[in-house]
């Protein structure tokens, strides 16, 4: 028995898909409330995975199971919050999908897998393209049983990005609005904006060409909300 924990209603599909293609039996656990010592001992499951989990993981969890976490960096590049957004205002178009063991500091635990992962697209379309990479991941991992390696290189660490720093009105140029947009364009995340007057302008779905960005746009009088 393996157990998927995620907070992202596709994770459930997750389970299934991957119940179906190991002939493993996977258990799905879908909030921070289900995830607990008792919960996870009568399922007894060589390994907990995390393909997206937004809370810290309790030291009794992850001391007491093995616990895989999935990170959107070649860490140590790159450990913390908002990988994705954090590695697009850097300017990078691929990076690394890497499969770790949770330990007490955050993204430092040791590697069982890497994959490469292109970061073209909108936040969607890159999550979406993450979580079919994280379901072969697992799959090789259930197969294989890699023994993790300790992260090698220097530590670069990101900060959480806040709802503010998606205005987007000092940007440099184009292709930084482009991006600013693009990045946060997925179910959940705060949309890039900026401020007009007494509107606030949000953007979504956005194109680059060569003569602009095209996106498409809510205007909010935030006096009315």
């Amino acid at each position: 028995m393996n157990v998927i924990a995620c907070s992202r209603p596709w994770c459930e599909k997750l389970a299934e898909n991957l119940q179906r293609e190991t002939g493993e039996k996977f258990a799905f656990v879908g909030s921070k409330s289900e995830l607990t010592v008792d919960t996870l001992e009568s399922y007894e499951p060589k390994y907990v995975f995390f393909p997206h989990w937004s809370s810290i993981i309790p030291e009794e969890i992850f001391s007491r199971f093995e616990c895989v976490i999935f990170h959107m960096t070649d860490v140590p590049y790159g450990r913390g919050g908002s990988p994705l957004q954090n590695l697009i205002i850097r300017g990078h178009k691929e990076t690394k999908l890497t499969a770790l063991k949770c330990v007490k500091e955050m993204d430092a635990g040791p590697v069982y897998l890497k994959e490469s992962l292109s970061l073209l697209g909108n936040a969607e379309e890159i999550y979406m393209r993450a979580s079919a990479l994280i379901e072969k991941m697992i799959g090789r991992i259930i197969s294989e049983n890699p023994h993790p390696v300790v992260q090698k290189g220097d530590i670069v660490k990101f900060k959480r990005r806040k709802p503010e720093e998606g205005d987007w009105s000092s940007a440099k140029d184009l292709d930084q609005v482009y991006d600013m947009i693009r990045m946060l364009d997925a179910d959940g995340y705060p949309k890039a904006f900026v401020r007009v007057g007494k509107y606030k302008l949000e953007f979504k779905r956005a194109s680059q060409t060569l003569d602009g960005v095209y996106a498409e746009v809510k205007i909010v009088d935030e006096r009315l909300q």
